[in-house]
């Protein structure tokens, strides 16, 4: 005897009541079984937890293919997992241009507690410019005003990448 748990009802109990024949029980108990599978909330953990720089890495790995600087941040809630992942720029081969608001703009509307910063360098070479180097203070200092952390700028090469929080370029 089929039974459906959020109905209450079986199949036998729904045909019992006058105008609801086989067909319109089936009916009834397949809308209630295909909304709760719909609504089904999973209980394991869907959103991925950002943790280390390979976590983040995991995320963009397609940049270090990308012929100009494509600037992608991260967006996190308070337990490090991934509620947005955004380019907010795309440069030059060399050069690309990021502004405060672009990139806090969504942390705020998406209730974000963290970001982290990624852009790749199409040369290859992921060491930081002094470009890099401005920037990435300039938007810790902001993030510092807005109460929103900034928790890495990773620069991703060809086949390597680098870590501002690793090599202590930016507290976190």
């Amino acid at each position: 005897m089929m039974q459906n748990k959020l109905l209450g009802l079986s199949f036998d109990q729904l045909k019992q009541i006058k105008g609801i024949g086989p067909a319109k029980a089936c009916q009834i108990l397949a809308a209630f079984e295909l909304s709760k599978r719909v609504l089904k909330v999973d209980s394991t953990n869907t959103k991925p937890t950002i943790q280390t720089p390979k976590d983040v890495i995991a995320q963009v790995s397609y940049l270090k293919n990308h012929k100009k600087e494509n600037f992608v941040v991260l967006y996190l809630n308070s337990r490090n997992e991934l509620l947005n992942k955004e380019t907010i720029s795309i440069g030059t081969l060399n050069a690309n241009l990021v502004h405060p608001r672009e990139v806090f703009e969504p942390a705020i509307t998406g209730f974000s507690s963290s970001v982290v910063f990624i852009h790749n360098h199409p040369s290859g070479d992921p060491e930081p410019s002094d470009e890099d180097l401005k920037i990435t203070k300039q938007l810790t200092e902001a993030g510092k005003i807005l109460g929103i952390e900034v928790i890495d700028h990773i620069i991703i090469g060809q086949d390597s990448f680098m870590s501002f929080k690793d090599k202590k370029l930016i507290s976190g």
